[in-house]
């Protein structure tokens, strides 16, 4: 059990996230890019959100900045959420655009605002769930994408969602956050894709 869980914990990771939403962006929008364009995309979403920050981890593990790329003790979350908002930042302004890929421009946006208030929260030593943050911007965004484009993908939500439960079990089982940091993370990654939607 908990060898399946830890999987859960490492397969919805953070910092898979991202490329989660730009595949799940180019399989659900009905607008016409070309497949090595798709591919493109994904790689360079892929080196940005995961090689870059697995590189980052690395390093911060071997001069003992950090424990895991679970990110434990609140106090060894801010180099690692700085990084990762300026990564973001990067992205939104040099890979993603507005007029191209719009929604996934605005999951990206939503994503940045929720890493900005994680870290905003370390100041005040509260460690929110980024596990969660991630599974519910990512439900969100999905649920969005098929509101915006009529498209039903109930199933896939269906399965995301009990995902959901999932992960917040795994975390609460394998001692890593306590329920109240579920609920910030929850909220924290869920509300930011509402907002950008409806601004």
């Amino acid at each position: 059990m908990r060898t399946f869980l830890k999987v859960i914990s490492y397969l919805f990771h953070p910092i898979l996230i991202p490329i989660m939403a730009t595949i799940g962006y180019f399989i659900v929008t009905p607008r016409l890019y070309e497949l090595n364009f798709k591919i493109d995309v994904s790689i360079t979403i892929s080196i940005f959100t995961i090689c870059i920050p697995m590189l980052i981890f690395i390093l911060l593990k071997r001069f003992k900045m950090i424990d895991s790329v679970f990110l434990k003790e609140v106090s060894q979350r801010k180099i690692p959420l700085y990084i990762y908002v300026l990564i973001l930042f990067l992205i939104i302004t040099k890979v993603i655009t507005k007029s191209i890929f719009a929604e996934l421009y605005d999951f990206f946006l939503a994503t940045l605002i929720s890493s900005a208030v994680c870290l905003l929260f370390v100041f005040f030593r509260v460690k929110a769930s980024m596990h969660m943050m991630g599974i519910s911007g990512l439900v969100m965004f999905l649920m969005i994408l098929s509101i915006t484009y009529q498209v039903n993908i109930t199933f896939a939500l269906s399965i995301l969602i009990f995902m959901i439960g999932l992960v917040a079990t795994s975390r609460l089982f394998l001692k890593a956050h306590t329920f109240p940091e579920l609920i910030f993370g929850f909220f924290i990654g869920w509300i930011p894709q509402l907002l950008v939607v409806l601004w």
